[in-house]
């Protein structure tokens, strides 16, 4: 899908002809991580190239986290240019191929802007499009965050887990809104049981979390898990984590290694989410009203229980203050200010939540470091910073074309 109005690209901080990396004074560093409790080497990687100017903490990090390849043999990424060659070069490609560029000198200097933008750390793109673009025989899965949808069904229950598993898998992180699923006081369709809830559910995507590294990394999955505060099970949703976290200092104190990946800290449930109660106008009008506020049936609307709307705001805020966990979303606020309303609402967001979006959709993001741009005198560089502007959105709107 070709952009409707070409860029016309022209070179800011390299000149014709040369490449990205020509200005730059590349040194060979050794990259070690020593775990701090033990001492020992968990990861290393010697004669690794870079730019003199990037730090042992940077190093350290892009060499263990996003060279591709096995360490050791031939395969293996060694130097900075392997990367970002491996990336830019896909990219400028994608763009060639879906008209993003008036000719094939545009293309060269849009590659060459964006390899020099990148090596000097004046930006970055998210972590999937290093640990997957243009490598082969890897989906080549860019962006950073999806927000899913779950049916009350339990087909649908088993995709969620699927489609989280392939999302982590990949190195990006999701987000979801279970208040679909039928609470754990509503019964089931054709039987006499009762429905296992949400949180039921919940510790089966959890663990699939725990278990996955993102892009098969050190990382764990990022993923977020949100319930309105009509939801019938709110309550047991706003402990699940703190109860869980009282286990661990128990079985801690009884000398269960519950350190981070330690052996047995795997037994402890919800813990590789964060928790967001969706709350909407009314509720905190209730909340300052000290009105009463309804839990309703998923199935069919009908009132389950009347709970005072403090009460339930005020276990929030212990919960929170015990565990960090949960966090509130505000619903309508959310809404009001939705920039495609007739798409459909927002119910959810993606784990960091800087992303409110629809269901099934997906955010593809960079960064840009502000201080590059600062001059000698304090001034700001707003030429050369619009500039890496233009660079790098055209480089994510090629990579949402290309993304699988």
């Amino acid at each position: 899908m070709a952009q409707a109005t070409k860029q016309n690209f022209q070179r800011v901080f390299t000149k014709a002809k040369t490449k990205g990396y020509d200005q730059l004074k590349w040194v060979k560093r050794d990259s070690a991580i020593v775990n701090p409790m033990t001492g020992k080497a968990v990861f290393e990687q010697k004669d690794v190239e870079f730019p003199e100017s990037w730090s042992l903490n940077a190093i350290n990090i892009v060499a263990q986290k996003y060279f591709t390849g096995t360490p050791g043999t031939d395969s293996r990424e060694k130097s900075l240019k392997d990367l970002i060659n491996r990336v830019a070069d896909t990219i400028t490609r994608a763009g060639l191929q879906e008209g993003y560029f008036v000719s094939q000198t545009e293309a060269e200097d849009f590659r060459e802007e964006l390899k020099y933008i990148l090596a000097t750390q004046r930006a970055a793109f998210n972590s999937p499009v290093w640990f997957n673009i243009g490598v082969p025989e890897r989906a080549q899965q860019a962006s950073a965050c999806f927000i899913l949808a779950v049916e009350d069904t339990m087909p649908a229950i088993l995709n969620w887990y699927a489609e989280e598993g392939m999302i982590f898998k990949g190195g990006s992180g999701s987000g979801i809104n279970v208040s679909s699923l039928r609470s754990s006081k509503e019964r089931l369709g054709k039987s006499a049981g009762t429905a296992s809830g949400p949180l039921s559910f919940m510790r089966g995507a959890d663990a699939s979390a725990g278990a996955i590294k993102s892009g098969g990394k050190t990382r764990r999955a990022a993923k977020m898990v949100i319930m309105n505060a009509s939801h019938p099970d709110v309550e047991e949703f706003i402990w699940c984590k703190a109860i869980e976290e009282r286990k661990a200092r128990v079985l801690e104190t009884a000398g269960f290694d519950m350190t981070l990946d330690g052996k047995d800290s795997y037994s402890v449930q919800y813990q590789n989410a964060n928790n967001s109660v969706r709350v909407t106008d009314d509720f905190m009008k209730a909340v300052q009203n000290d009105d009463d506020y309804d839990l309703v049936a998923v199935t069919d609307g009908r009132v389950i229980e009347t709970k005072k709307a403090r009460d339930i705001f005020r276990q929030i805020a212990e919960a929170a203050w015990e565990c960090a966990d949960p966090g509130m979303q505000f619903d309508t606020t959310v809404n009001r200010w939705h920039t495609t309303p007739n798409a459909g609402r927002i119910e959810g967001s993606n784990p960091c939540s800087e992303y409110m979006h629809l269901n099934n959709s997906a955010c593809n993001l960079s960064s840009i470091n502000l201080l590059k741009y600062l001059n000698d005198d304090f001034s700001f560089d707003i030429d050369a910073f619009k500039h890496t502007v233009e660079i790098m959105f055209t480089a994510q709107e090629i990579l949402v074309c290309y993304n699988e």
